[in-house]
């Protein structure tokens, strides 16, 4: 009976064909990923949709709370561990998903942005410096760092600029994630008196400039950055 349903119903298009990635988007807000046994994953608390196969979870170490210091907030935990054989399934509030498979490479990401991570990945929350602080990109940002897959969600669809191309400039409120060790400088405005009920991404922007890219949102995301879904 399901077969026929799926066969002649017109939901055939929605089920989820495997991709052989690691990570994989199924539409543009879901995020799925294939685990095996010794291949964890950490993912945002909440944002399992669904899941298939003998999955399990349980909070972070304290060990890797303590890593991620602020991220931590009282009890609650940063992330979830999921483990097993199946798939799993991840969103957040309907958000596009972007899939990202770094080669030892690291990324600094506005924390509440971070979907799912290979944990085999390093991470750790590292102070904003310099002119991506003074730009008000938040006090924190996310760093994950090592060879693996990691996801993060845009509020709309993103766009991924290639800084080595030309020096990129974005507004510090759209910024979803960006390769460390750019060159990063601050850009004001020069008639910012003239800017009338608009924000900081007119008045500032983050200049980007070397070997690596950008992840930019097509929202001006003013909330916390680091805030936790439960």
């Amino acid at each position: 009976m399901q077969a026929q349903y799926l066969a002649g119903g017109g939901l055939e298009q929605y089920q989820a064909a495997p991709t052989g990635a690691r990570m994989a988007n199924h539409g543009a807000a879901m995020c799925r990923v294939q685990l095996a046994e010794g291949q964890d994953v950490y993912a945002k608390p909440g944002a399992m949709i669904a899941y298939d196969g003998y999955l399990r979870y349980e909070p972070v170490s304290q060990t890797f709370r303590r890593a991620l210091g602020e991220w931590a907030s009282g009890e609650r935990t940063p992330l979830l561990r999921w483990a097993g054989d199946g798939a799993l399934y991840l969103a957040d509030m309907g958000a596009d998903v972007l899939n990202l498979q770094l080669a030892d490479e690291a990324l600094s990401i506005n924390g509440s942005h971070l979907l799912a991570m290979d944990a085999t990945l390093q991470c750790a929350v590292e102070k904003v410096k310099g002119p991506a602080m003074l730009a008000g990109t938040g006090l924190y940002n996310v760093t994950v760092r090592g060879s693996g897959w990691v996801s993060v969600t845009s509020r709309g669809v993103p766009v991924v600029l290639d800084c080595a191309e030309a020096e990129t400039f974005v507004d510090p409120d759209a910024l979803v994630a960006w390769t460390t060790g750019l060159e990063v400088k601050a850009r004001r405005s020069m008639k910012v008196g003239a800017l009338v009920g608009r924000g900081s991404g007119e008045a500032m922007q983050l200049g980007f400039r070397g070997a690596g890219f950008v992840v930019v949102q097509p929202s001006e995301d003013t909330s916390d950055r680091l805030k936790i879904r439960g």
